[in-house]
């Protein structure tokens, strides 16, 4: 078994029937992680891993679609789950300032969870996972990951507008997950998210060899996504899809999708 990576909510700023915000689980061998962990995606990660088991909990940016399931999973683990030793949650300044907003415990000493600040020069090991960050185009703080197993390697845009490439990680790039939530540039000049013809142009300069499309809004049309992002790549692009696990070497489909 290599790098997998199960998508726990794939939605662009609000969840949509039946779906949940950005969220995905990143399993090797040595460690499960949660990756982002939208309103919604607590729910899902549960049909795959019990969350008191996870390794560690990665937040990219401090969007409330990206990490507002954390105050419920330090409620769960205090109050639900038998003691043990706090979870690793690496996560930006800005999301640990918000989040002790919502829930003191968070940051208590003896909590359920043990914050670390990540900014764009960190490198984390999580089991048999190495990571590595770079800051994107978006409003906020936001991170991209790059993660690294053995031989295979996973990336994640997070939320990012056109200024900003996954090429900042050298290539080649396994599989990465880029998102998608504009159908076209205009009438949107100024918006820092990408377009399908966008987000396939920076998989094809950073040598990516799987793409996934992501964080698609409710009510986007999927087809134009994929269409226009295959024209672009090459070759047949894949779509996020709550349930879906994408291997590093066989993409597969399993579990319930929305």
């Amino acid at each position: 078994m290599g790098l997998s990576v199960t998508v726990l909510g794939c939605s662009g700023s609000y969840a949509a029937v039946g779906g949940a915000c950005t969220g995905y689980l990143v399993e090797t061998p040595g460690a499960r992680v949660w990756l982002d962990a939208g309103p919604g995606t607590l729910a899902n990660l549960q049909r795959h891993v019990a969350p008191a088991d996870l390794d560690a909990a990665v937040l990219t940016h401090e969007h409330p679609d990206h990490w507002l399931e954390i105050p419920v999973f330090v409620n769960m683990l205090k109050h639900f789950t038998p003691p043990r030793r706090p979870v690793p949650v690496f996560l930006t300044a800005g999301t640990a300032a918000l989040l002790h907003a919502f829930h003191p415990d968070a940051q208590a000493p003896d909590g359920p969870v043990d914050l670390h600040l990540i900014d764009a020069t960190s490198e984390v090991v999580i089991g048999d996972q190495q990571w590595r960050f770079s800051r994107t185009d978006h409003p906020v703080e936001t991170l991209a990951v790059h993660v690294t197993a053995g031989e295979d390697t996973f990336a994640f845009t997070a939320d990012t507008g056109p200024g900003w490439g996954l090429a900042a990680f050298g290539r080649p790039i396994a599989l990465a997950f880029t998102e998608s939530s504009l159908p076209e540039r205009e009438p949107w000049p100024d918006v820092d998210h990408l377009t399908p013809h966008e987000a396939a142009a920076l998989a094809v300069e950073a040598g990516v060899e799987e793409l996934v499309l992501t964080h698609l809004p409710p009510g986007a049309d999927p087809d134009h996504h994929r269409s226009t992002a295959a024209a672009v790549f090459g070759r047949p692009v894949g779509m996020a899809q709550v349930g879906a696990t994408f291997s590093v070497r066989h993409p597969r489909r399993r579990g319930t999708t929305q």
